[in-house]
């Protein structure tokens, strides 16, 4: 699968419901530094970190340069 695709998987992912970061960052963790999708998204401006009480709790969103993505648009 290529990272492109994997992007768009994250992305749907985040938007099918609120993540909180632990959420997101417990799923979306790798070791392996040439498959770093959550920093992908966060360097294209495709996601968003929302402020929160804590970074555990702070929800992750999908930008509208995101949901473009997501809409057969390119970034």
């Amino acid at each position: 699968m290529s990272n492109e695709a994997l992007v768009i998987q994250f992305l749907q992912w985040i938007g099918d419901e609120p993540r909180s970061y632990r959420e997101t960052q417990d799923a979306w963790r790798t070791s392996c530094p040439r498959l770093d999708i959550w920093e992908e998204a966060l360097r294209r401006g495709l996601i968003e970190r929302l402020p929160a009480k804590s970074l555990s709790e702070a929800a992750i969103a999908v930008t509208p340069q995101g949901r473009a993505l997501l809409n057969g648009g390119a970034t």
